[in-house]
């Protein structure tokens, strides 16, 4: 028996299903021509406001940074009711992994608590523990990322912070809004859109599957973000704003990283075969 993943419709009750089952929100749709991300190129070619933008990734990753700590939030309102998923932890961006503990809404599991769930983040794999639905307490649960129709951008209720980065090498129409403080520090804000198709091919062998898989699988290819960087071009702060329409009203995921910590030791160790749950997972608990 495999673990099976199913579609969640429309609004709270995706965002919900998409934390704690790991299903993807149905966002069918078409991944647009090659002519309009040429187009858009050819538009930013002269504007460093945009490149500073897409270099952020490589940043992240080169020498003096490679790892950060990371505070991560996902909400959608719809109906009058607003869900917040929130996760910490720390990430490495040279090996592409993570490791975050999940904490959801009280009844976003349909129970009135839920033990917070640890995610451990990888190239093409997304693994979760304490995810409930009938899965043992002592148990990983393995999710291929590069399968999944949103590419695991929203599905774990985290963005993988790799991911959340090298998005914005498809950032176009960026404009530089101000600095700002963050925290304590000085940071520059910039606000654009983020096309995942060309993310996807300007992106390291680590996010390109999943990147390509979300590109053919949101309605819109294009990503509305606000990034904050420091004075060394490194990202401090990234909000993007996901689309999904399906079949109820269209409701909208924003997702906030936030990293700091530079430096700070990151250790992930991937669960063995046999700690891995290969059972279905129930329905009804997700």
């Amino acid at each position: 028996m495999v673990v099976q993943q199913h579609r969640a419709g429309g609004g709270v009750r995706a965002l919900r299903a998409l934390a704690v089952a790991g299903v993807v929100a149905a966002a069918a749709g078409c991944a647009g021509d090659g002519g309009v991300d040429r187009a858009a190129a050819a538009a930013d070619a002269g504007d460093g406001a945009s490149e500073v933008v897409r270099r952020a990734a490589s940043v992240l990753a080169g020498e003096g940074v490679a790892s950060a700590e990371v505070s991560t939030s996902m909400e959608t309102a719809a109906g009058g009711t607003r869900v917040t998923i929130r996760g910490t932890g720390a990430y490495d961006f040279r090996a592409g992994a993570g490791r975050l503990k999940v904490v959801l809404p009280p009844d976003a599991a349909g129970e009135e608590e839920h033990r917070p769930i640890t995610e451990l983040l990888a190239p093409g794999a997304l693994y979760m523990m304490n995810r409930g639905a009938g899965v043992p307490a002592d148990k990983w649960v393995r999710i291929d990322t590069t399968t999944l129709e949103d590419g695991n951008l929203v599905t774990g209720g985290v963005t993988d912070p790799l991911a959340a980065a090298e998005l914005l090498r498809g950032a176009g129409a960026v404009t530089y809004v101000g600095d700002t403080d963050l925290a304590g520090v000085t940071v520059r804000h910039y606000r654009g859109t983020a096309d995942i198709g060309r993310a996807a091919r300007q992106s390291g062998p680590g996010s390109r599957a999943s990147l390509a898989a979300a590109a053919k699988g949101f309605r819109t290819r294009t990503v509305p973000f606000d990034a904050y960087l420091d004075e060394e071009g490194r990202l401090r702060k990234v909000r993007h704003r996901f689309s999904f329409a399906n079949e109820g009203p269209a409701a909208e995921v924003v997702s906030t990283t936030l990293l700091y910590g530079f430096g700070a030791p990151v250790a992930v160790r991937l669960p063995a075969e046999r700690d891995i749950y290969t059972g279905e997972i129930e329905q009804g608990r997700a």
